[in-house]
């Protein structure tokens, strides 16, 4: 895959897709920048990645992607000297219909699932122009579909999959690959963490295998390997592509 050495930022890599994909990245031989909020849950990330591969070079980041970006920018390249692929994945999700949710929804939702990824990719760009490399923005269906009472996470990711579009123009000319991945729905703590019991939880994955055309919902290692071939040389000739990895979700009716 051609990833050994090089230098990949993770946002969102304490737990989940992040998690996962930060593991990938490490058991191929990359320098992995681990960034979260949660420091038991970072340092849990850190471990699977040194269960998997004793020599990773690890560099954990506890950072809130909406006001540290350039730090987490700064000290991966003081640390490493250069920066090969940035993997935009942190993000929240919260519920709520038009009539019962206010502005601060909106304005916290957009501040990470979009503005946090601008602020990190204008930071990275003239490293990655350097060693031209690439982002990957981790997405999802919801950005291809309309959802009822998820509109600010919806147009959130729209605008995400609009953005890895456009910079993907900006970025061709330096040789810098944009793509992005659209997870439908995927087994990690994001259910949980939105107010679902664990009776819920169960209920509402047993309920995703319907809408989901192979019958099933998805795990976090299935967007990772995606996410790791995209950033890897053998999708060369790939930019500007926002690939849903969710089991044909997206090309379905049932919502």
């Amino acid at each position: 895959m051609s990833l050994s050495g090089k230098v990949v930022i993770v946002t969102g890599a304490s737990s989940g897709i992040g998690a996962a994909t930060a593991l990938e990245f490490a058991k191929h031989g990359a320098k992995v920048t681990l960034v979260g909020r949660n420091e038991a849950n970072l340092k849990a990330s850190v471990a699977s990645c040194k269960a998997a591969n004793s020599k990773a070079d690890l560099l954990p980041i506890i950072a809130d992607i909406t006001v540290d970006a350039k730090r987490i920018i700064n000290e991966t390249v003081e640390k490493y000297g250069q920066l090969d692929v940035l993997v935009n994945n942190a993000g929240i999700f919260e519920v709520g219909n038009i009539l019962d949710i206010d502005v601060d929804q909106f304005d916290r939702i957009f501040n990470t699932n979009l503005r946090a990824v601008f602020l990190l990719t204008k930071l990275a760009a003239p490293h990655l122009i350097k060693t031209q490399g690439n982002i990957v923005n981790v997405s999802s269906v919801t950005g291809l579909r309309a959802f009822p009472g998820l509109s600010t996470y919806c147009a959130s990711k729209a605008a995400l999959d609009h953005f890895t579009r456009c910079i993907a123009l900006d970025l061709a000319p330096h040789k810098v690959r944009v793509n992005g991945v659209g997870p439908g729905v995927i087994v990690t703590d994001i259910h949980a963490r939105r107010g679902l019991t664990p009776e819920g939880v169960a209920e509402y994955l047993e309920l995703c295998k319907q809408t989901h055309a192979l019958g099933r919902v998805g795990e976090p290692k299935e967007v990772a390997d995606a996410i790791i071939f995209l950033a890897s040389d053998n999708a060369s000739f790939i930019t500007g592509a926002v690939i849903p990895i969710d089991g044909g979700k997206h090309a379905m009716c049932p919502r």
